[in-house]
């Protein structure tokens, strides 16, 4: 199917995805679980099976499943990495592909992206097509999503992750979860926990307080386990204070199985497991990819009495209670049937429109009649994201570039010259330990010059790509690579009709382009329909509503764990290299280094922090304009029993159809207690037509103002006057009020 096909019938696919979509409701209710209806099954399978048999199923059988009981037609799980597409088909044993010709998916946009929709209906579509294709490529758990703070923006994962704020993060993730798991396919949350750097990930020990890690870092998770029901877990590479997550005692049992009544299982991440007694005692049931610790090393275990066969009747038994709700797929029919559909590729395109963040803006939407040449700048406007770096990628059959769907929209309307103006990072360069921070090159500058001179407008495509941010190691600076600060100068006295796109999958430094760009956007590593979504952004056929899921501050000193001075760390002579990279390669994963990350700023994360401590920000979290202009108004606060509504009137006050993701954030400045600033509680987008006028109303749950009370180890509620703040982003709250918490 070509890139025409696909942009027609993913058109016509819309209304369809839109009547599947389940709305998440904003309850505070603990999601009914399917997984405890086999108990008296998982009894009689128990009794039947072997201690060499139990012990089988409690690591890697390949790559990317373990074991079942093919004798009583138990059949093997299936995971699918990862979060953001089903990645192709790997050889057993080994990262190398297995050259399928029918492993192909949708590349749908990456974690950051989704989060900029602020949209629980889209997260719920994106989860269950998400399961649709890992069904058709015979999958029973997805490695994802991915969950974990954006704690700085140079993490190397921050594109897969959603947000720094748990309740954006947290309602995301239950949207996910929910439409993933409603359709069939267990989800795995990851990472957990407390996975916020990529650089020294294999033996960081993360120091943080439980009221911190509690109401920040492990919010997402509670929500998805206790409001959706999680059947899988993820544990994370890192220690937390003091332990390993694979065999934490303190996260595994008492916090996920014994205060949010998590009853699925927890696999690790792929060569994070340290022990053999410990990781399956505090609560591991599988080991990944290999057997070294929880294969013959356990069955010596047990039968040395070191482990009770109990322990591993309890870790079978979670295992058993994922398998028997998850229905497998037949091997003959796995992979048997294109992916990467028109229903899907729909919601790819639908969230894709939705992410898109205006920042600035005077030449937007392109006036076809005064605009009869575009120059096109920058490699990223015809670069793909669905692959590179390290990590999980997709071998979609269709990416639609932002140069192609400049074309396909524009027709023959406008003349098109396109320009690289700059060589992208790639692997090679990488591979070799050079920095993307690479001064400009100068014929291709030259070149792109030439260009801008001679047209209209100049769209200039900057940004990152998917070597730049990687999985294994964190960003070393936020600023822009290739040069692209000294072409963007360049093109601007070239031509004052500027717009810079940023492509990245987090914060980038902004100060040059800011300054020299009549207009700036960010558009993410948008999948598979991203360059159509981003040329109907910008010819005006959709307004652009995406808000910025991270603060992007002024610069990197600013953010908090470098303002603390607690990132990033250091390490003597270090050549102790990546867990992930070591287990492709055969090595050791053993760790006898000892390296602190003190999360010093404890809960001020992102905006917290910045409002704060009256840290100015380049652009403030919640944030992004439209073609739209809207008015909020008669604010009014309903107590309900779960906690209030927060009711107000929403005015489209132009000429333009548009979306509003309205927010809501709380304030108590006489609390008794440390607080931020203000904390987003609550949020809805919104649609309404030119001109039209809504009422809005968005419940905020007594469980999201909670406090964690480290002396109890509980959620506890203070009473007390609340300050109630509506708005478009967490800078620009025109309505306020004030209730009483009792």
């Amino acid at each position: 199917m070509d890139r025409n096909d696909f942009i027609r019938k993913a058109t016509m696919a819309t209304v369809g995805v839109l009547l599947a979509v389940s709305s998440v409701t904003a309850q505070a209710q603990t999601y009914p679980s399917k997984l405890l209806g086999h108990e008296t099954k998982i009894d009689n399978i128990i009794k039947q099976l072997t201690l060499e048999e139990k012990i089988n199923m409690l690591h890697g059988k390949n790559m990317f499943s373990s074991a079942g009981i093919a004798r009583l037609g138990i059949a093997d799980v299936e995971y699918a990495d990862g979060p953001f597409g089903i990645r192709e088909e790997m050889e057993p044993h080994s990262w190398n592909s297995a050259h399928l010709t029918t492993d192909s998916a949708t590349f749908f946009p990456t974690g950051s992206a989704l989060a900029a929709t602020w949209s629980t209906d889209w997260g719920y579509a994106y989860g269950r097509s998400m399961s649709r294709e890992a069904r058709l490529r015979g999958k029973d758990m997805i490695l994802g999503p991915a969950i974990n703070i954006q704690r700085i923006p140079t993490g190397g994962r921050t594109y897969e992750y959603l947000s720094e704020d748990p309740l954006l993060s947290g309602m995301l993730a239950v949207a996910y979860t929910r439409g993933s798991q409603d359709d069939g396919t267990a989800v795995c949350l990851k990472h957990y926990a407390l996975n916020n750097q990529e650089d020294y990930r294999g033996f960081v020990d993360v120091r943080i307080s439980d009221r911190a890690m509690h109401e920040i870092y492990l919010r997402p998770f509670e929500m998805a386990v206790r409001e959706a029901d999680a059947w899988g877990v993820m544990a994370a590479y890192n220690k937390v204070n003091g332990r390993w997550c694979s065999e934490n005692e303190h996260l595994l049992n008492t916090v996920l199985r014994q205060q949010w009544g998590f009853s699925g299982m927890v696999i690790s991440d792929w060569g994070g497991v340290h022990s053999t007694v410990d990781a399956v005692t505090a609560g591991m049931n599988v080991e990944m990819p290999g057997s070294r610790f929880m294969g013959q090393a356990l069955l010596d275990s047990v039968k040395a009495g070191k482990v009770s066969e109990a322990v591993i009747d309890q870790r079978v038994r979670e295992i058993l209670r994922v398998r028997l709700t998850v229905k497998p797929v037949a091997k003959d029919l796995a992979n048997s049937q294109p992916v990467g559909n028109p229903e899907e590729m729909t919601t790819a395109l639908e969230v894709a429109r939705r992410s898109i963040v205006l920042l600035k803006n005077s030449l937007l939407p392109i006036d076809t009649k005064r605009v009869k040449h575009i120059a096109v700048i920058g490699e990223n406007a015809v670069t793909k994201m669905a692959l590179g770096g390290v990590g999980a990628g997709v071998k979609t059959r269709c990416e639609i570039t932002p140069l192609e769907g400049l074309k396909a929209v524009l027709g023959n309307h406008v003349k098109i010259t396109y320009a690289p103006g700059y060589k992208s990072f790639d692997r090679e360069a990488r591979n070799k330990r050079q920095s993307p921070q690479q001064s400009a090159d100068r014929q291709l500058m030259a070149q792109a010059v030439k260009a801008a001179k001679g047209a209209d407008l100049v769209i200039f495509f900057a940004g990152d790509n998917r070597e730049v941010e990687t999985e294994g190691s964190d960003r070393k600076s936020i600023t822009l690579p290739s040069g692209q600060d000294e072409l963007a100068v360049a093109l601007a006295k070239a031509n004052k009709q500027l717009v810079t796109v940023i492509v990245s999958g987090g914060p980038v430094d902004i100060s040059t382009i800011n300054e020299v760009s009549a207009t700036l956007l960010v558009s993410w590593f948008n999948g598979s329909m991203g360059g159509q979504a981003l040329a109907e952004v910008l010819t005006g056929k959709i307004s652009p509503s995406g808000k910025l899921p991270m603060t992007w501050p002024k610069k990197l000193d600013d953010v908090p764990a470098y303002a603390t001075g607690t990132y990033p760390q250091n390490i003597q002579n270090n050549n102790q290299g990546d867990i992930f990279v070591d287990i492709t390669r055969n090595r050791s994963n053993d760790r006898n280094q000892q390296l602190i990350a003190n999360y010093a700023e404890e809960s001020l994360v992102g905006y917290r922090w910045y409002d704060s401590k009256q840290v100015p920000v380049a652009y403030p979290f919640g944030f992004g304009l439209s073609y739209a202009t809207f008015q909020y108004s008669d604010l009014k606060v309903q107590p309900t029993a779960e906690g209030f509504n927060v009711q107000f009137v929403l005015n489209n006050k132009s000429s333009v159809d548009a979306e509003e993701v309205a927010q809501v954030y709380v304030s108590r400045p006489s609390s008794h207690i440390e607080r931020p600033l203000k904390e987003l509680k609550g949020f809805q987008r919104v649609a309404l037509k030119a001109g039209e006028r809504k009422t809005v109303t968005i419940p905020v749950r007594r469980a999201d103002l909670c406090h964690w009370d480290e002396s109890v180890q509980t959620w506890m509620l203070e009473p007390g006057h609340i300050a109630i703040l509506v708005g478009g982003s967490s800078d620009n709250l025109p309505l306020k009020t004030e209730t009483t918490l009792n």
